[in-house]
C-alpha cells in the first residue's frame, strides 16, 4: 500500500508564489512517475505537471514558464514551485503517484492520489 500526502497550499495574492510538496510512502513499491493535477469548482481535474522516474517532464500549456516541477527520488518526494500565480490557478491541487507495486511474485502498476491541498489566488 502506498500513501500520498500533499502540503504547502494556501492563500496568495496574484503574482505571488507557493511551493507544494508531496511525499509517497509505504513498502513494496517503486515509482514510475509523480505529478500534480488540479480541479477548480465546476471543472474537470486537469494535469498541471508530471515528472517520470527518468526525469522526463511535461507541463500544461497554461503553467509553462511559471511552474516548475522537481523530484527527490531518494525521498519519493515531488515539488511544485508556482510563481506568478493568477486567480485562474485557484483550485484544489492533487498529487498523483504512478507506482509499480510488488505483491509476492506479482507486480502491477497503480495510480495513488493524495487528498488534495487548496490553492487560492486572490487579492
Amino acid at each position: 500500500q502506498v500513501q500520498v500526502v500533499e502540503s504547502g497550499g494556501g492563500l496568495v495574492q496574484p503574482g505571488g508564489s507557493l511551493r507544494l510538496s508531496c511525499a509517497a510512502s509505504g513498502s513494496g513499491f517503486s515509482i514510475n512517475a509523480m505529478g500534480w493535477y488540479r480541479q477548480a469548482p465546476g471543472k474537470p481535474r486537469e494535469l498541471v505537471a508530471v515528472i517520470t522516474n527518468g526525469g522526463v517532464i511535461n507541463y500544461a500549456d497554461s503553467v509553462k514558464g511559471r511552474f516548475t516541477i522537481s523530484r527527490d527520488n531518494a525521498m519519493n518526494t515531488v515539488y511544485l514551485q508556482m510563481n506568478s500565480l493568477k486567480p485562474g490557478d485557484t483550485a484544489v491541487y492533487y498529487c498523483n503517484t504512478d507506482a509499480r507495486v510488488r505483491t509476492g511474485p506479482v507486480s502491477y502498476d497503480y495510480d495513488y492520489w493524495g487528498r488534495g491541498t487548496q490553492v487560492t489566488v486572490s487579492s
